[in-house]
């Protein structure tokens, strides 16, 4: 059975506490989207993957922080990081 708008709500809150002072993506980004993705009672296994091994615009090599086929594509970066790298990053992917 689903969880309700209720209890997602305070799993939201709690998450957001929890992840508040987050800032390292080396040692933070995998444990932060499984608990992420537990606020709506989907387990990570269940959708997505870590570090999918990727080919890049221009046939490179490269890797996706985290994938979702057809519904989420994440990369993350840390606290104080430019985030347009990141966009970078996503549009290379193929």
């Amino acid at each position: 059975m689903g969880l309700n708008w209720n209890e997602i709500k305070s799993r939201a809150l709690l998450f957001s506490k929890t992840w508040a002072d987050a800032c390292n993506e080396d040692s933070q980004a995998k444990p932060f989207w499984i608990d992420f993705f537990e606020i709506f009672g989907i387990t990570n296994k269940r959708v997505a993957t870590f570090e999918l091994n990727v080919k890049k615009l221009g046939g490179a090599q490269g890797f996706v922080d985290l994938f979702w086929p057809g519904v989420l594509l994440v990369e993350h970066k840390s606290r104080g990081k430019c985030l347009d790298d990141a966009v970078d990053q996503a549009i290379a992917f193929r």
